[in-house]
């Protein structure tokens, strides 16, 4: 990386919820990569945060100097039919963009994911992102499919590209258990 720090990716804490919301709120108001146009409330962050924390759910941060630049995490669901999937979601502030700290962020945080036992983690993103996609592709994720006019930004329509990773070993593991 040239003339910028290198990240340091850690587990999320409570100490980093404010960064988090800012890194967030950055990205939203691009307007481009994620499903929110500007990062709910404060207290909303909080209580996600913290949920995400209770539940375990795998969360990482990458800080610089005391500041979330970076994020990735896995948001197990609840129903019991459903337990063994989670759901990926991940954004980096654009001066961190294109020097890897993309894939450090999700591939700490898949490894996490295995070590839990999740079987399967599942991301959107939108199909003209051609760099998240390749990066997904990458680490592993497959695309399943494509939900047309999915996103509607500024009164353009968006599709979102479906796609998922399915850990067999914990999927093997997952069935013996059940």
């Amino acid at each position: 990386m040239t003339d910028i720090t290198l990240p340091t990716i850690v587990s999320m804490a409570e100490a980093h919820i404010e960064g988090f919301h800012h890194a967030l709120d950055t990205v939203a108001r691009e307007r481009k990569y994620l499903a929110f146009l500007e990062a709910p409330p404060l207290p909303g962050t909080r209580d996600f945060v913290r949920g995400m924390i209770e539940k375990r759910n795998p969360q990482f941060v990458a800080v610089v100097q005391d500041e979330v630049v970076g994020w990735c995490d896995i948001s197990r669901h609840e129903r019991p039919v459903h337990a063994h999937r989670g759901t990926l979601g991940m954004g980096i502030i654009p001066a961190y963009r294109g020097h890897g700290l993309g894939q450090q962020l999700i591939e700490t945080t898949l490894e996490e994911a295995r070590r839990q036992g999740i079987v399967r983690v599942e991301l959107s993103a939108y199909a003209d992102n051609a760099r998240a996609i390749a990066l997904y592709r990458k680490v592993g994720f497959v695309q399943e499919g494509v939900e047309r006019d999915a996103a509607c930004i500024d009164g353009r329509y968006r599709d979102m590209v479906i796609m998922a990773t399915i850990d067999k070993a914990n999927r093997d593991a997952w069935q013996t258990s059940a």
